[in-house]
């Protein structure tokens, strides 16, 4: 997998990598999350393209997006948000290869510690980001949305 930072040209790719991993949610409209995050930080929309071992475009695939993570840092904390990787590509550690690309990326900003939330019934994720060395923090997560989308 070739990793790279989104483009413009990759929303309809991305929106639709968000809802066939189930991400997508009535109250968050993905084309306002993307245009968000493009005016914070966009180098770190990250978005990984099937590759061939040599980083070419693997011919079965074509450089297909497989791949997306949004990563941030406010100073304080980091936080990874729509990790995502196509079904059809799971297995192979393309998602590993997103974080630890996300996590370079916020320890070279000075970012001490990296947080993210995980769907109380998503136990997958929640055992996917344990074998990275993630762990409950015995934190509750609590939210207000200002902006309706």
């Amino acid at each position: 997998m070739r990793i790279r930072s989104f483009q413009r040209s990759d929303t309809d790719a991305v929106v639709s990598l968000w809802e066939a991993c189930g991400l997508t949610r009535p109250w968050n409209d993905p084309l306002r999350d993307i245009e968000r995050k493009l005016t914070v930080q966009p180098e770190l929309f990250l978005v990984g393209e099937a590759a061939a071992p040599d980083g070419t475009a693997a011919p079965d695939d074509g450089g297909a997006l497989v791949a997306t993570l949004m990563a941030g840092y406010e100073g304080h904390r980091g936080w990874l948000n729509y990790l995502a990787v196509d079904p059809a590509h799971r297995g192979r550690g393309f998602g590993r290869l997103l974080v630890s690309e996300a996590e370079t990326q916020l320890e070279a900003l000075g970012c001490p510690k990296v947080n993210l939330q995980v769907r109380a019934d998503n136990s997958a994720a929640m055992r996917f980001y344990e074998t990275l060395g993630y762990a409950a923090d015995g934190s509750v997560s609590m939210g207000k949305r200002i902006i309706p989308d």
